[in-house]
């Protein structure tokens, strides 16, 4: 782990004026997962802490919105939603040159891939109905009553979403993909009729996006909110389920080709069922959709990622490039998606 780009000195000198309670000396280390917005573990003799910033260079617009992250964490304090507790945002990029915050260090176990490797089928069991319940349970915040009913635009979640991620995709596009134009211009085309759910949305629900007890399944922690926003449930649940149908390992992550049964995994039906019955809904039509949208969208997130690599501003520039060639992949399962 490194501290690149992280002026320790300039760092150290604002948080003792600005963070109650904050002694130095400050040591920091980068965690090498994550290729979004860079995190740093902050330590001190007396108390560890989390900082999240945005990354050097050019960005696109409303990319990377720390603040958006900090301002959602906050509000869910007063939800059943478990977030680290939210300590001070800094908008003055003079600082270390961007926007940052700084978080509770929560101390867990986090699961990178959903084979969770080492573990008895009964903690594997636990740990993904935990992660339903902690979905349906954040699906279920009462938006106005927390604060954030004003967290995202009216209207249609994936007519905007898709219009957004197309233009992002092609902002950050560096050579043409057959699959992925043909998904840009089939996906709006499938847009399920309005079933005017309005819920806070993650964004990207994946279970190594939850921390969990170290001595148990219970999640004690939801991560990375940069994409969340006021929009349409079925996008977080879909997101659940791309994953899974990834390769496993640790490059894909997922469960493709997995014997879920012999690990104590539900199926992705038996995930759904379970999800729907917590929120007392009926079956959920056109799934095949909310799984393109998602495989679109990832597709979209990975192209800018590898064009941060070709622009020297990525958080792992190796990691960066390999990510970036998974886009043709990823939309074609787009298009399967919608097919299916």
């Amino acid at each position: 782990m490194t501290t690149s780009f992280l002026d320790l000195d300039a760092l150290d000198a604002y948080l003792r004026e600005n963070l109650p309670d904050y002694r130095g000396p400050l040591k920091a280390d980068k965690f090498a997962i994550g290729q979004s917005n860079p995190t740093y573990r902050l330590q001190t003799p007396y108390k560890t802490y989390v900082l999240r910033r945005k990354p050097a260079g050019v960005l696109l617009k409303s990319a990377h919105a720390v603040d958006r992250e900090f301002y959602v964490q906050t509000a869910l304090t007063r939800s059943k939603v478990p977030v680290p507790e939210m300590y001070l945002l800094c908008s003055d990029d003079s600082v270390i040159g961007s926007e940052f915050y700084v978080m509770e260090h929560l101390d867990g176990r986090i699961f990178l891939e959903p084979t969770m490797a080492g573990e008895t089928n009964a903690t594997r069991t636990a740990v993904i109905d935990e992660m339903n319940r902690v979905l349906a349970t954040l699906h279920m915040v009462d938006i106005e009553a927390v604060g954030l009913s004003d967290y995202g635009p009216t209207g249609n979640y994936f007519e905007r979403q898709i219009a957004r991620w197309t233009k992002q995709y092609r902002a950050s596009e560096t050579n043409q993909i057959a699959e992925m134009d043909k998904l840009i211009t089939e996906l709006p085309r499938a847009i399920p009729e309005d079933d005017g759910q309005r819920t806070l949305v993650h964004g990207d629900y994946r279970i190594d996006n939850l921390m969990f007890a170290k001595g148990g399944p219970r999640c004690i922690g939801v991560l990375d909110w940069e994409l969340s926003t006021i929009g349409h449930p079925f996008a977080d649940l879909a997101a659940a389920i791309m994953q899974w149908r990834m390769p496993s390992g640790t490059e894909g992550r997922g469960l493709q080709g997995v014997d879920r049964d012999s690990l104590g995994l539900p199926s992705d039906q038996a995930f759904i069922d379970q999800y729907c019955h917590r929120r007392g809904l009926p079956e959920i039509k056109n799934f095949g959709f909310y799984l393109a949208f998602n495989f679109f969208r990832m597709a979209g997130i990975l192209q800018g990622v590898f064009k941060r690599a070709q622009d020297g501003n990525a958080s792992d520039p190796e990691r960066a490039v390999l990510l970036g060639s998974y886009v043709p992949m990823f939309a074609k399962h787009g298009l399967a998606a919608l097919d299916s």
